[in-house]
């Protein structure tokens, strides 16, 4: 398995685990030849093995189970996105633009909390309640007193390779040193007047979690784009997807903004969200009436 780029390099671990198992490879040129591109978390089959010097050459690339564009990794199980309750503040909208990339994927999708440390018990308990009315059932964390870490990795455990996203600043890394002591990674501050993160991890790497289980550290953005198809945007979102399973709206195109006759509810706390995201779809989609 891919589990890093390194400039021209793929660092590559071989199957079965032994002790001196990562190499870093070259690819053939064929690869290119038929637009083959390789990432972090493909299985690739190897040539040339140079025990000595820990080198070898891609040859081929099997093919994917699933696809992340962002961040680019390969044949992951399950989306695991993580919000700082504090520092920088929750923020739903952009919240919400992360969970629906990940819900995209159609993988399980795990919310965290980090820095629950940071805020009074009623405050966690007020944000946890929150994504659960989203329909998220989010594991409060502290890489300060370690409050979640082990559930976490428990979780972690049970998946093949995980993915770990969300903005800058949201102590990502922290959270990874929390789980694995020896990883040892960088960790940023956060800019006290932007409340935005300094990005700490700079490319996507794996790092092995247990027996089978990997999780991926990914560099931290602040803004995903929207999905680009409004029709499918429904179901990206869980509190939306529960009413129109047992009552599905009687139009099949409606998009579910006050349409005549449509029957979904809008008392649930990200319907403006939900409206925002389709009418800026919308505009996007339509034709420009430039000369």
């Amino acid at each position: 398995m891919v589990v890093a780029l390194q400039a021209n390099y793929l660092a590559v671990e071989l199957d079965p685990p032994d002790q001196d198992t990562r190499l870093l490879c070259t690819r053939r040129t064929r690869l290119s030849h038929r637009g083959a591109a390789v990432h972090v978390g493909d299985r690739v089959w190897v040539e040339a093995i140079d025990p000595q010097q820990g080198r070898a050459v891609v040859a081929d690339v099997e093919p994917r189970s699933s696809w992340l564009t962002r961040p680019p990794v390969a044949n992951v199980t399950a989306v695991v996105v993580a919000f700082a309750m504090d520092q920088p503040t929750f923020d739903p909208d952009q919240a919400s633009r992360f969970l629906l990339t990940a819900e995209q994927t159609g993988l399980e999708v795990q919310v965290l909390l980090t820095k629950s440390d940071l805020l009074s018990s009623d405050q966690r308990q007020a944000l946890v309640q929150r994504l659960e009315a989203w329909g998220y059932a989010p594991i409060a964390i502290s890489s300060t007193t370690g409050e979640g870490l082990d559930m976490l990795r428990e979780r972690l455990q049970t998946q093949a390779l995980s993915v770990l996203c969300g903005p800058s600043g949201v102590g990502k890394s922290s959270l990874l040193n929390g789980l694995i002591p020896d990883l040892s990674l960088r960790v940023g501050a956060v800019s006290g007047r932007l409340q935005k993160g300094r990005h700490t991890t700079r490319h996507v790497e794996l790092h092995p979690l247990g027996q089978g289980a990997r999780v991926a550290d990914t560099p931290g953005f602040n803004r995903p784009d929207l999905p680009k198809q409004v029709h499918n945007l429904e179901v990206l979102f869980p509190e939306l997807r529960r009413q129109l399973e047992p009552h599905p709206c009687r139009f099949r195109d409606c998009l579910h903004r006050e349409e005549p006759g449509c029957g979904v509810s809008r008392d649930w706390e990200r319907y403006g969200i939900y409206r925002r995201a389709v009418e800026e779809l919308l505009d996007l989609s339509r034709p420009s009436r430039g000369g």
